[in-house]
């Protein structure tokens, strides 16, 4: 592997991980939120458990997400020094920005935590809808570097010079929108169904009829609600992305479905592999005319091909099977939800069958796949480009060199990091059980009532 190929792997193995932590730093605070304001309409005490220890969860994982984003962001600036130069130059606003938003995050998370059973009502749902805000925004506001990258704005390189600087032109560049409600409604797709997955796992193991089972219940239902809300607008937010796609990246589209010649009418490849020397999606299907559509609302919109462009521009074909992976695990999360609430809504059965439970406790892996195809597809589609069509990837990297052995003590550090999540989550929720929380809530409600 060349100094290129190796300082990508490991930015990319940095960002593979951190955006674990970041998406769940997201979803997760909206899933307290609507817990809080369940309990305040309903006075179900069950809600107010699941807000405290999805809190708990919460914080561990922000524990662990800061570290690996201060990480990204020193990797940024030691292997990327062509690109932070030209960031650092017309795309500053976001970074300083995002220190406010981190700010509000910490202050209100330590607030709700420490102070959560001195706070009135209002003022924990307040807390907690500004610890969801300055999440989102932190999110936001760095994805929208990843916007400018694909659509840049605001500045002009000339003779190899940066001029015309305009700041908040360039962060509200043209693809800033769509890509700030992909991050959100992703994120927030993902937090619903790993809760999910975790509610699920949970009846299968207490059986139905135990104690338990209907406080794991309502956690999944909550969530399973919340997470195919969220997956049906987020493939409509997709369905944008592909007409900024046409229109801003044509050939990241193209390669995205293996389109070679440019036409109308063009067909959408669903699933299979694009196969350069036949230059055909080969064990694909093939829906007539769909392409076009999406592209450009019309049977008759032309969409260009990668036959089109120098070969050095193509982005590497196996972004067609990450497109694929992303939109069929969305499909298959949007269709559980559907099937969830006829089950509970139409056809009233209590107990869900077991191969359905199944697929419950999949949809939270599924979607955390979902979100790293998604980000792979996304970087990946725009090579050979760091900004797209004015800085390449080559031109970016730094010339030291001498990457191999960081990339291996950086994987060696992240399998340490990743399971020592997994068992400090496991070890606090086995300390502190379900049925302690419940009796606590209780008897801190006991004397409330009473004083």
């Amino acid at each position: 592997m060349d100094d290129l190929v190796l300082a990508r792997s490991l930015f990319g193995m940095t960002m593979g991980v951190h955006i674990i932590f970041a998406t769940l730093g997201v979803g997760i605070p909206l899933m307290v939120l609507v817990a809080e304001i369940l309990y305040q309409r309903t006075k179900d005490s069950d809600y107010a458990v699941m807000a405290k220890r999805w809190t708990k969860a919460f914080a561990v994982l922000l524990g662990v997400g800061i570290p690996t984003g201060t990480i990204a962001g020193v990797q940024l600036s030691l292997l990327w020094p062509g690109f932070m130069e030209v960031i650092g130059r017309v795309m500053p606003l976001p970074f300083q920005i995002e220190i406010y938003a981190f700010f509000l995050e910490a202050l209100f998370m330590s607030i709700y935590v420490y102070a959560y059973d001195r706070l009135s009502p209002f003022m924990r749902i307040f807390s907690v809808s500004l610890v969801s805000l300055g999440a989102l925004a932190s999110a936001v506001l760095i994805t929208n570097v990843h916007a400018f990258e694909g659509t840049p704005a605001g500045f002009r390189i000339e003779n190899g010079v940066i001029v015309d600087v305009e700041p908040w032109k360039a962060f509200f560049n043209p693809s800033f929108f769509n890509t700030a409600g992909h991050v959100a409604l992703s994120a927030y797709m993902t937090g619903a169904f790993v809760i999910a997955s975790v509610a699920a796992y949970k009846m299968l193991r207490e059986g139905f009829g135990s104690k338990l089972y209907a406080f794991h219940r309502k956690a999944l239902m909550v969530s399973l609600l919340l997470g195919g809300i969220f997956s049906f607008f987020t493939s409509i937010n997709g369905h944008e992305s592909a007409q900024l796609l046409h229109e801003y990246q044509p050939e990241k589209l193209a390669a995205a479905e293996g389109l070679f010649e440019t036409q109308t009418h063009a067909p959408l490849a669903i699933g299979g592999f694009t196969n350069p020397e036949t230059q055909e999606v080969e064990w694909g299907i093939e829906i007539p005319w769909a392409l076009s559509f999406l592209a450009g609302n019309s049977f008759d919109t032309e969409v260009i091909g990668l036959n089109d462009f120098p070969e050095e521009y193509w982005p590497p074909l196996f972004v067609h099977t990450l497109f694929n992976g992303m939109v069929i695990i969305g499909s298959l999360l949007i269709m559980l939800s559907l099937i969830a609430y006829v089950w509970n809504k139409l056809l009233k059965k209590p107990q869900f069958p077991k191969w359905l439970m199944w697929s419950f406790v999949a949809s939270g892996p599924l979607s955390l796949i979902g979100i790293e195809f998604g980000w792979i597809f996304a970087c990946t589609g725009r090579q050979p480009w760091t900004i797209y069509r004015m800085l390449s990837t080559e031109d970016s990297v730094t010339a030291s060199g001498n990457f191999g052995t960081l990339f291996v003590l950086f994987a060696v550090m992240y399998v340490i990091l990743m399971l020592s999540v997994v068992l400090v989550l496991l070890y606090y929720f086995k300390r502190n059980p379900v049925e302690e929380d419940i009796r606590k809530h209780h008897e801190q409600n006991d004397v409330t009532l009473s004083t």
